[in-house]
């Protein structure tokens, strides 16, 4: 049986729960971002006391095929942005159809529905900030980055990062060299 939970994003949240499964008794088969496949069908009662638990930890047990579909978007771009080096050899929109077999036209509609903002918006949201974490990383350079991040040029790169943060790259990463100072200086 397959559950699908939202805001489970980080491994983090994959170890609370697999703990919580534990608690219960649940053997599972697959523990991913966003999906849990258990070895049985679970028992309403199982059902409604995972579902009370997992909110605690402030994730949610999702029911309705929409929500379903959300977070499987959701959890493919975000896997694809934060969590693979691997560039798409298709275009987001093709890569997303073909990882859920399902017309980009449908979950382009169906997301903008439901969240209020586009996918390619969600895609830029989370590009941006992958690149605000390997700007503090400074392993890479902006030209390094904007190739990682399957963008067309550094200056693309630039100008997007400025008009979702307000800041330029360079800017940003002289405000952490700042943070660092202030913390050393105390």
């Amino acid at each position: 049986m397959k559950l699908y939970i939202k805001y489970m994003v980080s491994l983090r949240c994959k170890m609370l729960v697999k703990e919580e499964l534990t608690k219960l008794g649940l053997g599972y088969t697959a523990l991913n971002l966003g999906m849990v496949e258990t070895m049985e069908e679970i028992t309403l009662e199982k059902r409604i006391q995972l579902k009370k638990n997992l909110l605690k930890s402030g994730l949610e047990l999702l029911d309705d095929k929409k929500s379903i579909l959300i977070e499987k978007i959701k959890n493919v771009i975000i896997e694809m942005i934060h969590h693979t080096d691997e560039i798409p050899k298709t275009n987001y929109s093709g890569y997303l159809s073909e990882k859920l077999g399902y017309d980009y036209t449908y979950l382009s509609n169906t997301f903008s529905e439901v969240k209020g903002i586009t996918i390619q918006h969600y895609i830029i949201m989370h590009k941006i900030e992958r690149v605000k974490e390997l700007l503090l990383y400074d392993e890479l350079n902006l030209v390094e980055i904007a190739y990682k991040l399957h963008y067309s040029s550094p200056a693309h790169l630039s100008n997007q990062f400025k008009k979702i943060t307000g800041l330029t790259p360079s800017y940003y990463k002289k405000l952490k060299a700042k943070r660092t100072q202030n913390l050393e200086n105390l």
